[in-house]
């Protein structure tokens, strides 16, 4: 297995007002977090202007979306937002890119688009793909570098194509989730990448820092919050800093997920777990 370094990524989605939202990126870099994700939804503020944002207000953190909707937008006009993200910030953006999000319907409502069908939407992430590596001819290129793509999956078709052409592959996974279920989610991924898997980043989400679980989030996860708190999900990490490290630290070694990310609500919690374990 490939020497895969660990990195962390905030997941943030809201601030009271700009100068809050720039503060907010400011204390991600502080902790020591490599890169600032947000969503990608008609509720939140729309992705480029929050990340060039959140870029302008730091000097080294990277800005990432997790993950643009295709399903939203044709995919020319994707790749002219990635473009004109990595010229913005000097090359730190990262796309993330996915077919859609449970309640993806009524964002494609309200901006009066089709959905699609999975298939039309797997084939639209597909397109992307291809539009951000080779920009039509006409199309901003940016700095010429296209960005380091991030394709998020849980079914096996999009693991799949994500194993193929993606830098880094999100496991967007139910947060009952736990190792055992991830291998077999991470077996998906290596088979279909074949030669390829040691060049792959592998990341999952942590939700929950510490045994007890919000409401308010266990709600949007839709979970029952006593199930999470006594489970081994993924998703939920507690314990001491150093045991939280060396659960992550087996989790690298034995299933080679190097790329973590941390809601918002618990990223200062998280911050000894990533000063024990960020680069190494």
């Amino acid at each position: 297995m490939a020497d895969r370094r660990f990195r962390f990524a905030v997941m943030a989605a809201w601030a009271r007002d700009g100068a809050g939202w720039a503060a907010q990126a400011r204390r991600v870099e502080e902790l020591g977090y490599t890169t600032l994700l947000t969503p990608d939804t008609s509720g939140t503020a729309m992705p480029a202007a929050s990340l060039a944002a959140a870029a302008g207000a730091t000097t080294t953190l990277r800005v990432g979306t997790f993950v643009l909707s295709a399903a939203t937008r044709p995919p020319n006009t994707i790749a002219w937002e990635a473009a004109s993200m990595a010229f913005a910030t000097g090359d730190r953006f990262e796309l993330g890119i996915g077919a859609g999000r449970p309640g993806g319907e009524d964002d494609a409502a309200v901006f009066g688009v089709p959905y699609g069908s999975g298939a039309e939407r797997l084939a639209r992430v597909e397109q992307v793909l291809d539009a951000v590596a080779n920009p039509p001819e006409g199309l901003f290129a940016g700095t010429g570098r296209p960005p380091r793509v991030l394709v998020a999956a849980s079914r096996r078709r999009m693991l799949e194509l994500a194993a193929r052409r993606a830098g880094t592959v999100a496991f967007g996974v139910p947060p009952m989730t736990d190792d055992e279920r991830l291998a077999g989610y991470v077996e998906i991924v290596r088979t279909a990448a074949g030669d390829r898997f040691d060049d792959l980043e592998l990341c999952t989400q942590v939700h929950v820092v510490g045994d007890e679980v919000p409401e308010w989030l266990s709600r949007q996860m839709d979970v029952d919050t006593a199930a999470m708190a006594k489970s081994n999900a993924i998703a939920k990490l507690s314990g001491t800093p150093r045991e939280m490290a060396d659960t992550l630290t087996r989790r690298r070694d034995e299933l080679g997920v190097s790329y973590v990310s941390v809601s918002s609500a618990f990223m200062e919690e998280f911050a000894p777990v990533v000063e024990l374990l960020a680069g190494r």
